[in-house]
């Protein structure tokens, strides 16, 4: 019986030693391709940092379209640069490990299309030769114009009215195009409400 009961731990003992050496081999064996499935899950484009993970430059603004100079369809692109020791896939696919001073990404911008309008030789036309429809010339309306100069402004009331329509910009050039406006000056900004725009849900009393 003694022997019998002497033979029971020594034997769990064994079994257990067996387990924790085949445990051990399993985490040695699987180590590596589980550190690289992680590194891989890791990896993510530079486009997807969070804010303040990222700085991004000014964009470089032409003197005489006063829009960034690779505005294109609207749209133009600036630098933006990773944060020291940030490794992330650069816009080329590139996992980089950044310092500070390479370039991650090109993050798009809006900007706008202009013809060659000027908005403030538009306001000002209106404001002194508005009763000889000289702004409405300007902003291609030349029927408009020559209206105006036939009835002196519409007998000033309509060199006032376009006054105030071309200095809130709602009156623009008549191909379509934006005014060429200081691009850190005061903008017009145009909200609208379409059939994507979100809106709250209204609770009634």
């Amino acid at each position: 019986m003694a022997a019998a009961w002497a033979s029971g731990p020594a034997s769990a003992e064994a079994v257990a030693a067996r387990l924790l050496g085949l445990l051990w081999l399993v985490t040695v064996t699987t180590r590596p391709w589980a550190a690289a499935a992680a590194a891989d899950e890791e990896t993510f484009k530079c486009e997807d940092l969070k804010v303040g993970q990222y700085i991004c430059k000014d964009p470089q603004i032409n003197d005489a379209t006063q829009e960034p100079v690779n505005c294109t369809n609207y749209t133009a692109h600036v630098q933006c640069f990773p944060a020291p020791n940030i490794t992330c896939k650069d816009f080329s696919g590139n996992e980089t490990h950044f310092t500070g001073n390479e370039i991650g990404f090109y993050k798009p911008i809006s900007c706008r299309n202009v013809n060659g309008y000027s908005y403030k030789v538009a306001v000002a036309l209106s404001l002194f030769l508005g009763w000889l429809g000289a702004d409405r010339f300007y902003l291609g309306y030349p029927a408009l114009g020559l209206l105006k100069f036939c009835t002196v402004g519409f007998c000033g009331i309509g060199s006032l009215i376009d006054f105030i329509l071309i200095s809130m910009q709602i009156v623009g050039p008549s191909d379509g195009t934006s005014y060429i406006i200081d691009y850190y000056g005061t903008r017009l900004t145009r909200l609208s409400i379409t059939n994507e725009t979100f809106r709250k849900t209204q609770l009634y009393p």
